[in-house]
């Protein structure tokens, strides 16, 4: 008997096929891809009993990076912030800040806030 694979395994599975699909040009499928994707990888964060860890860090980073495909800033700018609460690996935390970085990007493009002026 075979054992199903884990949401974080289909996550990655699902998110390869929607970055080819998207390369060829079916943005359609590619969209209904990234979205089952990040279903599953969400999937993955419920059923985890332990919030701390490389583990818990990792499904963040995927599913926030995910979220971006979906065009999701705010989802994924509330998973990376999770993540860093949680004191990660600081690999880890350095691309978990990257995805925030680029998720309030994506917000300030949409007018959702006005980043903080500097100077």
């Amino acid at each position: 008997m075979t054992q199903p694979l884990n949401p974080h395994v289909q996550a990655m599975e699902a998110a390869f096929f929607a970055d080819e699909a998207r390369h060829r040009g079916d943005l359609e499928k590619a969209a209904q891809l990234f979205e089952q994707a990040l279903a599953l990888e969400l999937t993955g964060i419920a059923d985890m009993k332990n919030t701390d860890g490389l583990r818990w860090s990792v499904l963040h980073r995927s599913a926030a990076w995910l979220a971006l495909d979906c065009n999701q800033p705010r989802l994924a700018e509330k998973l990376a912030c999770q993540a860093l609460a949680g004191d990660p690996d600081p690999a880890i935390a350095d691309q978990l800040r990257e995805v925030l970085a680029a998720a309030q990007e994506r917000l300030a493009k949409d007018g959702v806030f006005a980043p903080a002026e500097s100077g």
